[in-house]
C-alpha cells in the first residue's frame, strides 16, 4: 500500500514447496476432469498473506547464583507457545539449557509486552527477551572483569564473551561459569533488562508473512455434501523458533479456515437484529471427522530487518488463504463458483451440480 519493498518475501518459495508435497503437477485444468465414483474431485489453492505487526516490549532476565535463570515480562500464553519461545530465546542468548530456565508471564507488574492479537507477540517479545540476556551477560562480563579472585581480573571487556554458561576469552581455558561469577561476588542474582520497539525500518520497509495452500476437495453429486481430502499449508513468517508450536499454529488456523469455507455462519433475527447461532450447539464448527491430514511446511528464512530475532508471528497467517483454496477446489471438482461462504449443499444444488 505505501510502494515500500518487503523486509523478505518468499511468497514463491511457498508455492514451490506446496506444489512438490500436494503432487500439484499431476492436476488437470478442467473443471469436473477428475470423478470418484458419485464423489467429484478437485483441486485448489490460493495465497496467504498477513502484515507482520510489531509493538513495544520488555522483559528481564535474571542469572541466579545457582546456575539457572528466570526471564519474565508481562505477555501472555494463550496455548500457542510463549512460555517454550521465552524459553529457548533465553536459552540461545545465555548459553544455558532450556531445562534451568524458567518463563514467567501472565502478570502486571512485570515488564510490559503487548496483547496477543495481531500475530504480534513473538515478534515484539523474543527481542526484548534477547536484549535482556545480553544485557544480563555484559554484567557478569564486568563482574568477572572486578573480582580480584577472578582468573579474568582485569582482562578487557572486549577481549572475553559469555556464553555455553561461562565467560571466558573467546570460550577457551580459563572459563568462569555464571555461577561462580555470582558466588565470588556474592550476589544472590545479576540481572538484565532492556525494552525494544519497531524503529525508523518502520518507514522503508513493508513488513508482511506469507504462505500457499494447497485442497483437495471430494463433492457428492448427488447431495452436495463437500468433504475436505487433504490439506497442504506451506508458510514463510520468517524464523520458526519451535517447529513443534508453529505447526500448531498452522493447524489450528486451517482448521478454522476450513470452517470458515464449509460450517461457520452467524445467522441474525431479521426482526431483532439479535445472534440466532449464539452457542456451539447451534453454531457449526469443524469436529475431528471433518478435519483431513493437514501437511504443514515453513520455509523458514529469518527476517532481521523485522526485529533481532528474525521471526514473525503465526497466529493468524494459518487462516488466511484456506478458505479460497477449498471455494477454488470445489470450482474444479464441479465447475460451480460460489462467491458467498459457506459453502453448503444447497448452493451447490442450486448451481446445477448434477450437470
Amino acid at each position: 500500500e505505501k510502494d515500500l519493498p518487503y523486509s523478505g518475501k518468499h511468497l514463491r518459495e511457498c508455492y514451490q514447496i506446496g506444489m512438490d508435497r500436494f503432487g500439484w503437477k499431476q492436476r488437470q485444468n478442467q473443471p469436473r476432469s477428475h470423478r470418484d465414483g458419485r464423489w467429484l474431485v478437485g483441486w485448489g489453492m490460493a495465497t496467504s498473506t498477513y502484515p507482520g505487526y510489531r509493538s513495544p516490549g520488555a522483559a528481564k532476565v535474571r542469572l541466579l547464583a545457582d546456575g539457572t535463570a528466570v526471564v519474565s515480562s508481562a505477555t501472555q500464553d494463550l496455548g500457542t507457545g510463549t512460555y517454550t519461545t521465552m524459553t529457548q530465546v533465553a536459552a540461545d542468548a545465555l548459553g544455558i539449557p532450556p531445562e534451568r530456565i524458567k518463563a514467567e508471564l501472565g502478570d502486571s507488574t512485570l515488564p510490559p509486552a503487548p496483547v496477543s492479537g495481531g500475530s504480534m507477540t513473538t515478534a515484539s517479545v523474543t527481542p526484548a527477551v534477547q536484549a535482556a540476556a545480553e544485557d544480563a551477560l555484559r554484567k557478569v562480563i564486568r563482574c568477572a572483569i572486578e573480582d580480584e579472585n577472578s582468573p579474568l581480573h582485569g582482562m578487557a571487556e572486549s577481549q572475553l564473551v559469555a556464553r555455553d554458561g561461562a565467560v571466558s576469552v573467546a570460550g577457551r581455558e580459563p572459563k568462569v561459569s555464571y555461577a561462580d561469577v555470582l558466588k565470588s561476588r556474592k550476589l544472590p542474582m545479576i540481572e538484565g533488562a532492556a525494552q525494544v520497539a519497531p524503529g525508523a525500518e518502520m518507514k522503508q520497509y513493508a513488513f508482511h508473512s506469507f504462505g500457499a495452500q494447497f485442497s483437495e476437495v471430494r463433492v457428492d453429486s448427488e447431495t452436495g455434501e463437500v468433504r475436505i481430502a487433504r490439506h497442504v499449508g506451506v508458510f514463510d513468517v520468517g524464523r520458526v523458533i519451535n517447529t513443534k508450536t508453529a505447526r500448531s499454529q498452522a493447524l489450528g488456523g486451517i482448521t478454522w479456515g476450513i470452517g470458515m469455507a464449509l460450517l461457520e455462519h452467524t445467522v441474525y433475527d431479521k426482526k431483532h437484529g439479535r445472534v440466532i447461532t449464539n452457542n456451539l450447539a447451534d453454531y457449526a464448527v469443524p469436529v475431528n471427522a471433518d478435519i483431513p491430514n493437514i501437511d504443514v511446511a515453513f520455509v523458514d528464512q529469518p527476517d532481521f530487518i523485522s526485529n533481532s530475532v528474525g521471526a514473525r508471528g503465526i497466529g493468524e497467517i494459518g487462516i488466511t488463504g484456506v478458505a479460497p483454496a477449498i471455494g477454488n477446489a470445489i470450482y474444479h471438482a464441479t465447475g460451480i463458483r460460489v462467491r458467498d461462504l459457506p459453502i453448503t449443499p444447497d448452493k451447490l444444488l442450486a448451481g446445477n451440480l448434477r450437470g
